[in-house]
């Protein structure tokens, strides 16, 4: 092929390179394209404290700027979430500053456990879409902003068939054996539990047997073999009413009976009020709880007691405070809780715990957890002198005027992130503590 050929064709092909990537881009792209560059500059700007993917929250939501620092935002987005009954519940707090400072939203979002990451990201994604609106429609990408109803998102959807109650229920066994030594043990449960924010329900029914045989010989030839059994059942209820932001008011029922408390039937009831510092709405971040109960207990003995008693009725009254905060480092959750029966202000008990969880990386947690309580109220204690086999065997509690509980250790979350409960009045546990 001649020269002058060769290099009409390369000149040719270079010409349409150019075209193609120079001048039809710059006559395809679209007023509404040209219009949307233009207005980002003026978008507000957002920076986000979450772990939400930060290449779909760029695509889905585009009429926001995404800044690295929180110095130089509009709206910070802090997105925090708590396991309940029904899920996993998240909390979506969006923080107006500068021209926006006032202009605070929270909104909540709940995954329902069978969901994908991927479809939970997607709910959450939407629920921000709608957050974010409030902020746009002060600035001129209001105007490139395009709103559109699903129709078919129904009021239905959101209809319980079991209406919010959650039921478990569990058996485990356990037996171990060798020639001088067996143990058999059989634990039960079952609860049902109802959540929601207005009300909080909570039933729960345990028992368990507990044997263990010991045999061994002398050098005399002679045989000897110990038991011990315990054995326990609790049932334990919790009905508590939401009454505003700060306020709540609920009570307990209970009934226990165990071998190695001396108690053969206990039955308890606490009515009790709760006040929360900071409004329940930002549980996620930080709860201070003052709950004050009133008691009535009344006791039946296996055997007699130290103060000669097979039977009695006390009333006693309790006051704990609670704080919780949840902060960027992790959290950390105190409790102090006092109470006294009325027969004789010198049979009392006071608690503390405290649990504290670091994040080291993403998933990674160093967990600390201590309690310790000062005892002046074992009204239940069995009358007469403990044997050694009591003792070694635990068969009978000790008489003791305090105990402590320390721990610390390592936890990694994987996959979907969770906390404590969607409606935190009188804290997670089932029960109000009522009894020793």
């Amino acid at each position: 092929m001649p020269k002058k050929f060769r290099f009409q064709i390369l000149a040719a092909v270079l010409f349409t390179f150019l075209f193609q990537a120079f001048i039809i881009p710059g006559f395809a792209q679209t007023p509404s394209q040209g219009a949307k560059q233009e207005a980002k500059p003026n978008a507000p700007k957002v920076f986000m404290k979450s772990s939400l993917d930060s290449a779909a929250l760029r695509k889905d939501i585009a009429y926001v700027q995404y800044v690295e620092g929180e110095a130089e935002a509009q709206i910070l987005v802090e997105i925090t979430s708590q396991k309940t009954d029904h899920g996993e519940e998240f909390t979506i707090a969006l923080t107006g500053r500068r021209e926006f400072s006032g202009v605070d939203n929270l909104l909540r979002y709940t995954a329902d456990p069978s969901q994908k990451p991927e479809d939970v990201q997607k709910g959450l994604i939407n629920v921000l879409k709608m957050g974010l609106l409030r902020y746009v429609s002060k600035t001129p990408v209001a105007d490139r902003v395009n709103i559109a109803f699903l129709d078919q998102v129904k009021p239905t959807s959101v209809i319980d068939q079991w209406d919010f109650w959650v039921f478990s229920f569990n058996v485990d066994t356990f037996i171990e054996a060798e020639a001088s030594y067996k143990m058999q043990e059989l634990d039960g449960s079952f609860s049902a539990n109802r959540v929601t924010p207005e009300w909080k329900i909570r039933f729960s029914l345990s028992a368990s047997h507990y044997k263990n045989c010991y045999s061994y010989s002398d050098s005399d030839g002679n045989s000897y073999s110990y038991e011990s059994v315990s054995d326990s059942r609790y049932l334990n209820g919790l009905v508590v009413k939401s009454l505003d932001d700060h306020w709540s008011i609920g009570t307990t029922l209970a009934a226990s009976s165990s071998t190695y408390t001396n108690i053969d039937l206990k039955m308890s009831l606490a009515p009790a009020i709760e006040y929360d510092l900071f409004p329940y709405s930002e549980s996620t971040k930080k709860q201070l709880r003052f709950m004050y109960y009133l008691g009535l207990d009344s006791m039946k003995y296996r055997l007699e007691t130290i103060y000669d008693k097979m039977k009695e009725i006390l009333v006693k009254e309790g006051l704990s405070v609670t704080l919780e905060l949840k902060q960027p480092w992790g959290t950390i959750s105190s409790t102090l809780a006092g109470s006294h029966y009325f027969s004789d202000l010198k049979f009392n008990r006071i608690d503390l715990s405290t649990e504290i969880s670091f994040r080291i990386i993403k998933g990674l947690n160093l967990n600390v957890y201590g309690s310790g309580s000062r005892i002046h109220d074992q009204l239940y204690l069995q009358k007469g002198e403990l044997t050694k086999e009591e003792v070694l065997l635990q068969r009978r509690q000790l008489e003791t005027t305090f105990n402590y509980y320390f721990s610390i250790g390592l936890s990694y979350t994987f996959g979907s992130t969770s906390s404590n409960v969607v409606n935190p009045r009188f804290g997670s546990s089932s029960t109000i503590r009522v009894t020793s």
